[in-house]
């Protein structure tokens, strides 16, 4: 997620998400941050490894 914020220019929003989030998000609990930073976590999900 960090790297598709700063990707869009928004290093100062990457540093903050960098800073705050965990490296595996959970929905429930961190929902309104990805929308903070304008990204859509369906769109960041990992391909599923199954």
């Amino acid at each position: 997620m960090v790297a598709v914020v700063r990707e869009r220019g928004r290093q100062i929003r990457a540093d903050f998400a960098e800073r705050e989030l965990p490296d595996r998000i959970d929905p429930s609990h961190h929902g309104g941050r990805p929308a903070m930073l304008h990204l859509d976590l369906s769109t960041l999900a990992e391909p599923d490894r199954g």
